[in-house]
């Protein structure tokens, strides 16, 4: 049985990811076109010329600048209504967290349209303002928001409460007792939270599709090459993307790796 469940798991382990590196190596084909999967010799063109394309470049900005801004605001926003709910009764905390938790099951394009007509009214408000990159960064926020709050909550939850109390009773202020005690204590929720926030924002489509208006992200311009043509400059990109991500991966695991050994360091020296 074991070795039947390794296999099976090689097996999905391949399905997933045979996709992205069959990319990365072409993203280093010298082939002129997405449509020929012939490997034609090794070449750094594409990367080359992925940064001489200025309009892939201005998509690439747009998306990073709002990805950057919406997982810093929901961050914070979502670091407080964790603490916020935490501080609940049992009651008003299943409440509040089913209520939270709705927009992440909701159907995008359903959060989309919302969001559309919401922005469109009180742009209306304002003298017929057009959507752009104030109604992506707000739209980004509202969605990446429940993700840190279901980060932090965790770490929330393992936190001695007491801790919070006893460094005020030891001379320091509410606001110096949240940095100095609890926001350490819940540093790893709040950076993966953060890390998913800034992941979601770059590679949402559909809600960034109803919210953009005349600003174009990285996964509406990708969207709008499907029409007519597709360059291999976008598998240079996706690599990348790619390549980015999982470094910040790597980073949060070795630093909840060394966390959790200075813990058990700790432990032992008590």
């Amino acid at each position: 049985m074991k070795v039947l469940s390794k296999i099976y798991m090689a097996f999905i382990f391949f399905f997933l990811y045979a996709p992205i590196f069959v990319l990365i190596i072409f993203s280093f084909n010298d082939s002129t076109t997405m449509s020929r999967s012939v490997w034609s010799g090794f070449s750094l063109k594409w990367y080359t010329k992925l940064f001489q394309d200025g309009m892939i470049l201005d998509a690439l900005r747009n998306t990073l600048i709002i990805a950057l801004i919406a997982a810093i605001v929901s961050t914070v926003l979502g670091t407080a209504a964790a603490i916020g709910i935490g501080g609940m009764n049992k009651w008003m905390r299943r409440v509040t967290m089913n209520v939270t938790n709705l927009p992440m099951v909701n159907p995008e394009i359903v959060t989309g349209v919302s969001l559309m007509l919401l922005f469109v009214f009180v742009a209306r408000g304002f003298g017929n303002v057009s959507l752009g990159m104030l109604s992506l960064i707000l739209a980004h926020i509202t969605f990446c928001l429940p993700y840190v709050i279901l980060s932090v909550m965790p770490k929330l939850r393992q936190m001695d409460p007491h801790l919070y109390e006893a460094a005020q009773d030891l001379g320091c202020n509410p606001v110096l007792a949240f940095f100095k005690v609890v926001l350490p204590e819940i540093m790893p929720g709040v950076v993966t939270g953060m890390i998913m926030a800034f992941t979601l924002s770059i590679d949402d489509f559909v809600i960034s599709y109803f919210t953009s208006g005349t600003t174009q992200t990285l996964p509406i311009f990708i969207y709008s090459m499907t029409r007519k043509r597709i360059s291999p400059e976008i598998n240079a990109l996706s690599t990348l993307l790619f390549g980015t991500i999982m470094v910040l991966l790597l980073i949060v695991n070795l630093r909840q790796s060394k966390d959790k050994k200075v813990e058990e360091n700790m432990m032992e020296e008590a």
